[in-house]
Order: structure tokens, then C-alpha cells, then sequence
């Protein structure tokens, strides 16, 4: 019996995923477990950063001799980029750590560190506003990718803190074979988790290679992908994986 099969929510569905490949498994099986068809077209990938790491061990350093108050990881891949240059989590010691989402909080618990901060809402913004302030010119850290939004540190600098950023990793942008495009093409949606994933299939594929049906996890990579000239469908409620699929699930089924 093959009911239970067909009916699944999202069963017969194609779904172009754009993110980087080494990420993009959770985003995946979810998709083939509602019944989803995926197109894996990852429009970036991860790399370390220029300087090959060297600021980024210089604050590792700086963070064993107490040197900052708050660590503040905004991604997964900071996180990762972090802890393979400290041996265990107590090198933290008294610093306290804040985490942009549920995402970049589980990524931290699995180095045995629990988030002290997570917004309600997973964006800069809400970060900021969620940010203690400090009467004494307290030091934070911001370990992130080359490429970012200011939003964090301008709004974190605001409330009186000095603000260390340090190149954790960069995006490079990844040219996906013709066979793979034209997959995409026949797609029903496109899902983008970042601002980065917009750009660069925009950039490698253009425009009319996007399905009809879009998709982003937060505010921030749907105005991106408007400013590229993408009709946006739905915006993520909670701006995390589990997020996404539902935005899409109720889209689609609509």
C-alpha cells in the first residue's frame, strides 16, 4: 500500500537547496521525509579565512587570559572554526557567550558550552536589543564570516562595549555544472538560508533559472533576495531549519 507514501505533504515536490553542501543534510532529509524530490545546487561553500586563521588563533589566545566578557558567535560555522583551536570548553572560563539562534546554540552545547544569551527573534537586531549594556568599556568578541552585516557590531558598540571582530571564515561562491541548473529550473520551489545563497545563485544562474515558489529562512536574506529582483513567498516564522520546511510545507500546500 503506497498511500502512506503519496501522502505525504510535500510528496512529488522538487526543491532546489541552495545551502553549503556540508550543511545541507538536515535541510535534506526533512524534505525527503515530507515526500520532497531535493536539487542540491549549493551556492557557496565554506572556506578558511585569509589570514588562514591567524586572528582567529590570536583570539583564542586572548580569550584563555580572560581578555574579553562576551564571545558572540552569530553562525555554526564560527562556532566550528572556534573549537578547533581550543582543546575543551573550559578555556572560556568566566566569558560569557551569546548565540544569534537555536542553530549556533546547539552547535556551541556540542562543545559542552551552554548559550548565556539567545534572542527571541534569531537576527542582529533582536541580539542587540537582548545585549546587556556596560558602564566600564567592557571587551566582546565577534568571531564571524569576512563578509557580514554591521547591524551587530554598530548596535553592540551603542550599548558601550568595545567590539573585537576577527575573520573566522569566508563564502566563496561555487559555479554548479549546467546538468545541475537545469534541474533546478524545473523545480517547484527554492529554499535560500542566507544572504550569500541569494547572491551567488542569482549570480551563477540568474533570474529566470528560479523556480516559482521562494522561500527564506529570515528578514534579512528575503531583502536580499528582492533586491535581486526574486518575488519572495514566505519568510520563515523562527528563522531556523525547522522554520523553513514549515514555511514552505504551508506555501506549497496552499
Amino acid at each position: 500500500d503506497l498511500r502512506w507514501f503519496e501522502a505525504r505533504p510535500l510528496f512529488g515536490r522538487r526543491i532546489v537547496v541552495t545551502r553549503a553542501r556540508d550543511q545541507a543534510s538536515e535541510l535534506v532529509e526533512r524534505l525527503h521525509r515530507l515526500g520532497a524530490e531535493t536539487v542540491e545546487v549549493p551556492a557557496i561553500t565554506i572556506d578558511e579565512p585569509a589570514d588562514r586563521g591567524a586572528q582567529l588563533r590570536a583570539a583564542a589566545d586572548a580569550l584563555r587570559t580572560g581578555a574579553y566578557e562576551w564571545v558572540v558567535f552569530t553562525s555554526a560555522n564560527a562556532v566550528d572554526r572556534f573549537k578547533a583551536l581550543l582543546r575543551d570548553a573550559r578555556q572560556f572560563g568566566s566569558t560569557s557567550v551569546a548565540a544569534i539562534g537555536p542553530g549556533t546554540a546547539d552547535a556551541l552545547r556540542s562543545f559542552g558550552i551552554e548559550a548565556d544569551l539567545v534572542p527571541p527573534r534569531f537576527v542582529a537586531e533582536s541580539l542587540v536589543s537582548a545585549f546587556p549594556s556596560t558602564p566600564h568599556d567592557g571587551s566582546v568578541l565577534l568571531p564571524r564570516a569576512a563578509v557580514a552585516r554591521e547591524a551587530l557590531v554598530e548596535g553592540i558598540e551603542a550599548k558601550g562595549w568595545r567590539v573585537t571582530v576577527v575573520e573566522a571564515y569566508r563564502t566563496r561562491a561555487t559555479d554548479p555544472s549546467p546538468a545541475t541548473l537545469a534541474e533546478a529550473r524545473k523545480a517547484d520551489a527554492i529554499t535560500f538560508t542566507s544572504s550569500s545563497t541569494v547572491t551567488n545563485f542569482v549570480r551563477v544562474a540568474g533570474v529566470d533559472a528560479v523556480p516559482p515558489v521562494v522561500v527564506c529562512i529570515g528578514p534579512v536574506t528575503a531583502a536580499t533576495a528582492r533586491d535581486a529582483g526574486l518575488t519572495v513567498d514566505a519568510i520563515a516564522g523562527e528563522h531556523t531549519i525547522d522554520g523553513l520546511v514549515h514555511a514552505l510545507e504551508d506555501t506549497l500546500r496552499s
